[in-house]
């Protein structure tokens, strides 16, 4: 796993009225919801780099505009076939 670090004002925190844990988990978040719009990072990619399941991911996608459908077929064929190794697996 690779570390990105990101340097900011404390009155970054102070604007948004918001605890540096809760800034960090936002700024991932939403970093991943711009990755994902922009087509450069599936679901399950976006939701690991906002470091929470798939499933939580999609539904937030909606909260921010966003569509869990707007994946290319390649991306929904390979996220088929790796739901298919993990059922095989158990």
């Amino acid at each position: 796993m690779h570390t990105l670090t990101i340097d900011y004002p404390p009155e970054v925190l102070w604007a948004l009225q918001q605890e540096p844990d809760e800034f960090e988990a936002e700024a991932c978040l939403l970093l991943a919801l711009k990755f994902y719009e922009m087509g450069k990072l599936s679901t399950g990619l976006a939701a690991q780099l906002a470091g929470m399941p798939r499933i939580t991911f999609k539904l937030l996608l909606g909260q921010h505009g966003l569509s869990p459908f707007g994946e290319t077929p390649e991306v929904l064929q390979e996220d088929w076939d790796n739901a298919r190794r993990a059922s095989d697996r158990e």
